[in-house]
């Protein structure tokens, strides 16, 4: 079975499951925790170590997490690493937070602007966004500042791409006017 199969079937479970319980928050909470804490190298790599027995990956995980996060999501790691399926848990925290957000109707909107936006702009942009139907009903702004963009703004949502910087308008420029066969080069 293919890992994003894997991943998306129990991050499926483990929605349904805080469903159930009436912990969503919580469980979106804790994983998002987990998904930083698997940005360390050394715990990634335990994840993916088939050399680790699961009862010492179980040890090391109820060491680190135990305090920090719920016991909805302690048991399913616990049951992931039973099941020999730790090495699919940086993916399944992925899936999980697509699916939560899909679930919440949240749209993740990568904002690239030249220099950081005052508050009134980006609220601006957000209600612009919100009343398109390209977004959903609520919006998570990923904000970023590439000064090589010149000016503007360079939104990403999804796989839509919608580009008002200036450096893209003069390299369409640029491409117009070399494709002008009425006036030679010098």
């Amino acid at each position: 079975m293919s890992v994003s199969r894997i991943s998306t079937r129990y991050a499926k479970s483990l929605i349904d499951l805080a469903l159930e319980r009436n912990e969503l928050e919580s469980v979106k909470n804790d994983i998002a925790y987990f998904d930083e804490a698997v940005k360390n190298r050394d715990l990634y790599l335990l994840l993916q170590s088939p050399i680790i027995n699961a009862g010492k990956k179980l040890s090391i995980i109820h060491a680190i997490f135990e305090k920090n996060i719920g016991k909805t999501t302690l048991a399913f790691f616990d049951i992931i690493i039973k099941k020999g399926r730790e090495m699919y848990l940086p993916e399944i925290s992925v899936d999980f937070m697509k699916q939560y957000r899909d679930f919440n109707k949240i749209s993740t909107v990568k904002l690239t602007t030249a220099a950081p936006l005052n508050a009134s702009s980006l609220n601006e942009i957000k209600s612009k966004l919100l009343s398109s139907a390209v977004t959903m009903d609520k919006l998570e702004i990923i904000e970023k500042v590439d000064p090589s963009i010149i000016g503007g703004f360079v939104i990403e949502v999804g796989d839509k791409l919608y580009d008002a910087s200036i450096s893209h308008k003069l390299e369409q420029f640029k491409k117009e006017f070399a494709a002008n066969q009425y006036v030679k080069s010098f």
